[in-house]
């Protein structure tokens, strides 16, 4: 079948899209990049032994990702020259531990990348993970450091007259306790003096309190600078939605996976996430336009607002006196997300393509020293320009050909198979998929033009998962005919359909352990294959639940440091989202709650399911309310949001009640708790 307008073949565009996802993705996907076409209904692959091991790469894979090895540009080893210039020490042991003597980062896990490339890796994946692994104190110039390798991202370092301004310090604050010790050893004790945070992802703010206080913030001695709208946009993703986030954050980074050319190799931003204690200390600073100019400790810099870009509040930084720019996360050496795969806001990559070009014009031309927040330095004014242009063109391509194909009336699935790049971003190592990916990146931007639904009345009100899955299990015969095809499609290698086929027994019959087997081995030859590291991480890690269980969510971002930066606006709003509403059906309940310290009193009101809230004005002539509950901003988010005993902290006077006290513990106890180990690759 040729695609239309295009008029490329299917087996064309299935080669495309394997060398620039997942490899082995189907039989004509193999057979376009070097696996023969006898593959197809052949009887002696690799026969799926029915234990909780995990499988060997079958042929198909091996030879798929051997092409790889053949077809890329290895012999180019700038990237390699670039990572190690200006390093200074590694931290030893590479290991971070949290006060309890838990291991929340761990680079010596990571040992087994310095060999060469086992066949149950892509090529490709493998050389950008031995990038990514390399830790300690860089000095990109003078004055500047990185800790690179300690977390999922970059912490930069700028030295000012009297002490040293942190930009972006990680996720935990373990580890940016242990990446500042590291500078302070090499280089003096420097207090911090000033905290900037480039956009609103915890990997960006998440260990503030590893580098300084709230004390020296609130004193002054270190301003906290960020864009504008930073903390409404980083609550609104880590506690609104966090739960589900951090839960499929599990699947995408890899954080529980074993390390090791059958596991985990990496995250394509990084190694993978920390599992310390993630905090946010409030911004006292924004940065509300673009030339904005702001000097912190001596250190003069040039703000560029990029809203929509990476993050819905981002922003890069110009430092004129140094010709240095960072930006942040808007160009890194990889292509980025459009929707990440654990789920966050559709991005505007024709937004983003616009707001590089901005930098390139602004910035870039006038840049001896280009750094970002993930990877590694770029030098050199003409390399630079290159860079970020070869970035821009990555997201402005992707978002015309999308619409373009869109508009002749493609659907996001046929059109992430039929997307081919240009020749110069195919073969950039820069523009290749370890994060984001072209297919998962192309249905993005169809899902941010044209929603969930593709226009076919048969998809408008389908069969949820478990209900269509008993349909097609009876209407293929039943499980064990299902199971027949699925092994007949994973011998001619055509795991994609495969796991389809597989999935429907699962949901339809979840204690069905011979298609758990199954699946968890299909998973692992899709993972195998990936260049993308992202889809790598998903494939193994449904593999390994399905195997042992589910590992849950080993990061949360709601942790109580992020819950303490809550607004009261923004903590209502919070426990607003667990309201059982069914439950709450018939109860309507008034309540005023007043914060002595925040000096305002907030009405609440439940009443169908729904818990409305608002300021409280002098002589607004409200009706009065069933009771009026007293107490601090922390004692409510503590209480309402983080688990606390509500009658014990009325007991003690923390929670002081003007009415029937029996009105809040009823509220209270129409609140649920969300679910942070739900299943992803089972019902």
């Amino acid at each position: 079948m040729a695609d239309r307008e295009t008029g490329s073949t299917s087996s064309e565009t299935s080669s495309r899209m394997s060398r620039r996802g997942v490899l082995g993705a189907g039989a004509a996907g193999l057979a376009a990049i070097g696996v023969g076409a006898s593959l197809s209904g052949c009887d002696s692959a690799v026969e799926v032994n029915p234990s909780s091991s995990q499988t060997e790469p079958t042929e198909a894979i091996v030879t798929a990702n051997r092409n790889v090895a053949a077809t890329l540009p290895f012999s180019d080893t700038t990237d390699f020259a670039d990572a190690d210039r200006g390093f200074l020490a590694a931290l030893r042991p590479g290991t971070v531990k949290d006060g309890s003597g838990k291991v929340v980062w761990d680079t010596e896990s990571y040992g087994f990348l310095q060999g060469s490339c086992p066949a149950s890796v892509n090529p490709s994946l493998w050389r950008h993970s031995q990038l990514t692994v390399k830790q300690g104190l860089y000095e990109i110039a003078p004055g500047y450091y990185q800790i690179r390798g300690l977390d999922l991202s970059n912490m930069t370092l700028i030295e000012g007259e009297q002490g040293v301004v942190v930009i972006d310090p990680l996720i935990s604050t373990e580890t940016a306790a242990a990446g500042l010790a590291l500078y302070r050893a090499h280089r003096g004790n420097r207090p911090v003096t000033g905290l900037i945070y480039t956009h609103s992802h915890v990997d960006h703010f998440g260990g503030a309190l590893g580098v300084t206080s709230r004390e020296d913030v609130e004193a002054g001695r270190c301003p906290v600078l960020a864009p504008a709208g930073l903390v409404e946009h980083a609550v609104a993703e880590n506690i609104f939605a966090g739960t589900a986030m951090a839960r499929r954050a599990a699947y995408m980074y890899g954080a529980a996976l074993p390390r090791g050319p059958k596991g985990q190799v990496g995250a394509g931003l990084g190694q993978t996430t920390s599992v310390g204690t993630v905090s946010l200390i409030a911004p006292t600073r924004d940065i509300t336009t673009t030339g904005q100019q702001e000097v912190v400790d001596g250190v003069r810099m040039v703000f560029q607002l990029t809203p929509g870009t990476e993050a819905p509040s981002e922003m890069n930084l110009y430092f004129p006196d140094r010709r240095i720019l960072c930006m942040a996360e808007n160009a890194t050496h990889t292509l980025h997300n459009l929707l990440t795969l654990r789920g966050a806001l559709v991005r505007d990559p024709h937004v983003w393509s616009k707001y590089l070009t901005e930098s390139i014009n602004l910035y870039a031309r006038q840049a001896d020293l280009v750094f970002s927040s993930h990877h590694w330095p770029v030098w050199g004014t003409e390399r630079i320009v290159e860079f970020l242009s070869l970035q821009r063109d990555l997201y402005g391509y992707l978002n015309d050909q999308t619409l373009r194909l869109l508009n002749q009336g493609y659907v996001g699935s046929e059109i992430a198979e039929m997307m081919r790049m240009p020749p110069a971003l195919e073969k950039a190592w820069s523009t290749r998929g370890y994060y984001g990916s072209v297919s998962h990146n192309v249905k993005a931007i169809y899902q941010r033009y044209m929603g969930w639904f593709d226009g076919n009345p048969a998809h408008l009100w389908e069969h949820p998962p478990v209900e269509g899955a008993k349909r097609h299990v009876d209407a293929m015969g039943g499980a064990d005919e299902v199971l027949r095809k699925a092994q007949k499609a994973y011998d001619a290698a055509d795991f994609r359909w495969a796991a389809q086929l597989i999935n429907y027994v699962i949901f339809a019959e979840p204690d069905h352990k011979k298609a758990k087997d199954l699946q968890a081995s299909t998973f692992e030859q899709l993972g195998y294959g990936a260049e993308n590291s992202t889809w790598r991480n998903f494939y193994l890690s449904g593999a390994h639940e399905l195997r042992h269980g589910s590992f849950g969510t080993p990061t949360a971002a709601n942790s109580r440091q992020m819950l303490a930066a809550l607004s009261v606006d923004q903590a209502f709003d919070a426990i607003s989202l667990n309201l059982d509403g069914p439950k709450a059906w018939d109860t309507r309940i008034v309540t005023d709650w007043t914060f002595p310290d925040d000096k305002r009193t907030r009405r609440a009101e439940l009443r169908n399911g729904v818990f409305v809230h608002y300021d409280r004005w002098p002589g607004d002539n409200l009706p009065a309310p069933d009771a009026t509950i007293t107490l601090t901003r922390l004692g409510f988010i503590q209480n309402m949001i983080g688990g606390g005993n509500m009658q014990e902290a009325v007991t003690k006077g923390d929670i002081k009640v003007d009415g029937n006290v029996a009105v809040l513990l009823t509220l209270k106890g129409l609140f649920g708790r969300p679910n942070p180990g739900f299943a992803l690759v089972t019902p």
